[in-house]
């Protein structure tokens, strides 16, 4: 069965880099985007930056602990595109629909109870990683649905 709707909207794309403050030369110095904040991830192995860029938010991943998951995949697969985040309503309904049509689903994260992000594994995604998230931090704008009802 096929969605009637989208399942959300873009929020941001990540890209893992060795060095934001190198990978901030290019986004900012070449395409002119606007920096906002850089921060420690959650669990601390992972360092990240937001930039704006036109309304479009990029996120760049830096590793702070070589073994984590962004040192993995820099090993594995050097600097470049890490995944995509959207913005998705209802995310425990719409992730039990993609495991019904047999998308594999890694990395679910819970917060009283409730589902607050997971991701669709590349195998499942044509080599790219999806991240589905409902609320922030996971997320670095506010969720549409919210802002729809101001």
């Amino acid at each position: 069965m096929m969605p009637t709707e989208p399942i959300g909207r873009l929020d941001h794309i990540a890209f893992a880099v060795h060095s934001i403050d190198q990978a901030r030369t290019f986004f900012e110095g070449a395409l002119g985007a606007k920096f906002r904040y850089v921060t420690l991830g959650r669990g601390g192995g992972f360092r990240y930056a937001v930039l704006d860029l036109a309304d479009f938010t990029i996120e760049l991943l830096e590793p702070v602990d070589p073994k984590g998951f962004v040192g993995t995949f820099l090993e594995k697969r050097g600097e470049g595109m890490h995944h995509i985040t959207l913005q998705v309503p209802e995310l425990g309904e719409k992730v039990s629909f993609l495991e019904g049509q047999g998308l594999r689903i890694v990395d679910k994260h819970e917060q009283d109870s409730r589902l607050i992000e997971a991701f669709i594994s590349p195998k499942s995604a044509c080599g790219v990683i999806f991240q589905l998230a409902e609320t922030q931090p996971a997320l670095n704008n506010e969720p549409y649905w919210q802002q729809e009802k101001k």
